[in-house]
């Protein structure tokens, strides 16, 4: 069964999917922390340390934020099926 497939992808191409990967998961984790700091922390720090609420805070943040994400993703994933499979489903035209 070689040959038969796609074709294999260089090595610059392996390195641009995963700096582009590297880039979404940066992305995605300075949208977390931007996100859980603003609902979470006090603009005011008086601590070092989080206290408990805080701590209970960002977890319960976090655990929302990664559930959403996977949500959309999932979403996402039956629509770009649902137009392969469609042929174009309800697009731009399609009627």
């Amino acid at each position: 069964m070689l040959g038969f497939g796609r074709p294999q992808p260089s090595s610059a191409e392996k390195i641009a999917a995963a700096e582009a990967e590297m880039d979404l998961v940066t992305d995605m984790f300075n949208k977390l922390q931007q996100a859980c700091m603003k609902k979470c922390i006090p603009k005011e720090y008086r601590e070092g340390e989080l206290n408990k609420g805080e701590g209970v805070c960002i977890d319960r943040c976090a655990a929302k934020f990664f559930d959403v994400q996977m949500k959309i993703s999932e979403l996402l994933q039956q629509e770009a099926q649902a137009k392969g499979a469609g042929g174009g489903g309800m697009g731009f035209g399609g009627m």
